[in-house]
């Protein structure tokens, strides 16, 4: 996933302050003041958890910030997640490569991932 403006602005700004304080664990990367790259935990804090907003602006790229990014994550959810845990996350398009080597698969046809957003 690219981390853009565009894809900021879409998002009230309330909305984004009240969503990122409710994060269960979160990672940011700096340089030279400017925040290049992210990724955060959502979930119930016990058995249900979900790796979102997971990026890294282009200039930025290749560079091994996404695996840093990563690999904090999935420190935080091995030391605090329980066993049997559920973990998810959306992969975009290209990038499935990236999370599999942290243990992720696709979902079978027979149980489809779905979502809905909220007008």
């Amino acid at each position: 996933m690219i981390l853009t403006q565009a894809a900021v602005r879409t998002k009230a700004p309330e909305a984004v302050r009240a969503g990122l304080a409710n994060s269960v664990y979160a990672v940011r990367v700096e340089r030279d003041d400017e925040t290049v790259g992210i990724g955060r935990i959502i979930g119930d804090g016990a058995l249900f958890f979900e790796i979102v907003d997971m990026a890294v602006l282009p200039g930025h790229q290749g560079n091994g910030l996404g695996d840093a990014i990563m690999a904090a994550l999935m420190g935080y959810l091995r030391g605090n997640a329980r066993p049997g845990s559920f973990v998810g996350l959306f992969a975009g398009e290209g990038v499935s490569d990236f999370y599999e080597k942290y243990g992720f698969e696709a979902r079978d046809e027979k149980f489809p991932g779905m979502h809905t957003v909220i007008p």
